[in-house]
């Protein structure tokens, strides 16, 4: 795709998010990708609490993206961010949902992307000893995954957040917790210390890069994609609509054109066990 070929791109990151997005966006953009140096993203919130995140997703993206191209001038950047807590349909699973914005100031165009993962390790813990320390890191796969140690789950001053060896683990833990042991263990979900989530990261990477190269059929804008889900496939028992999806609202940014799917997903009829008359 030639739109953006031989273009610089700035990666709104501190977190050494490029490993996951950068070697995607050059190889099938043809984006030539940069990491701005001294960019503190954290200054829009911390998952450990620290900073409180005051902004909904989308405009925490805007906001970085805008950070990347005033510290650097260039007009394209991409930012992720991610979100983690109960998954919306699986019970008891935890989720990771990260979104992907690129933003090019110089065609006035945003493309985001979406992934929802149920493969996560995000959790925590009160630790009561030493031993609790040590089963709650071989769960969720320290060393290779970061752990942040704590007074407590809501205490956000004497966060311990550089433990990288099992020795230096244990010896913080003896350092920040109270006199009765008690402490409080939680994954680190920067990217750079959590594995599991890069990859999700990157397939997020790899759905932005599919957007894009989708072009509006009358102006050739990159990003032609869903903007819009209707609900309202019937029920195959009753007929009466549910709530699952009946059509896709597709919508290009730049002329408003715009086409509408049904039955995006290959179904007409919906089973009645998701039907809100038929299984109430």
């Amino acid at each position: 795709m030639d739109f953006f070929k031989g273009r610089e791109a700035v990666i709104a990151t501190k977190h050494r998010k490029e490993e996951a997005i950068a070697p995607l966006l050059e190889k099938e953009l043809g984006l030539v990708c940069l990491v701005p140096e001294g960019l503190n993203t954290d200054i829009l919130g911390t998952f450990s609490g620290e900073v409180e995140r005051v902004d909904d997703p989308i405009t925490t993206l805007r906001r970085k993206c805008q950070m990347a191209i005033d510290a650097t001038g260039i007009s394209l950047a991409i930012a992720n961010e991610g979100s983690f807590g109960p998954h919306p349909t699986l019970f008891f699973a935890h989720a990771d949902e990260e979104l992907i914005m690129l933003m090019d100031k110089e065609n006035g165009i945003e493309i985001i992307e979406r992934e929802l993962s149920s493969i996560t390790n995000f959790d925590g813990t009160d630790l009561k000893s030493m031993d609790e320390l040590i089963a709650f890191a071989n769960i969720i796969g320290f060393p290779s995954h970061g752990i942040i140690l704590k007074k407590g789950k809501n205490v956000f001053t004497d966060i311990i957040k550089e433990n990288g060896t099992f020795d230096e683990l244990i010896k913080n833990y003896h350092k920040i917790k109270n006199d009765d042991g008690y402490a409080y263990a939680e994954t680190d979900m920067r990217a750079m210390y959590n594995p599991t989530r890069m990859e999700i990261i990157a397939k997020a990477a790899q759905k932005l890069v599919n957007k894009i190269k989708s072009l509006c059929p009358t102006c050739s804008t990159p990003g032609f994609g869903v903007t819009e889900s209707i609900s309202g496939l019937p029920c195959e028992m009753c007929g009466l609509p549910t709530r699952s999806v009946h059509k896709h609202i597709f919508r290009c940014q730049k002329c408003n054109f715009q086409r509408i799917i049904e039955y995006p997903f290959g179904k007409q009829l919906e089973d009645p066990q998701f039907c809100d008359f038929c299984n109430p």
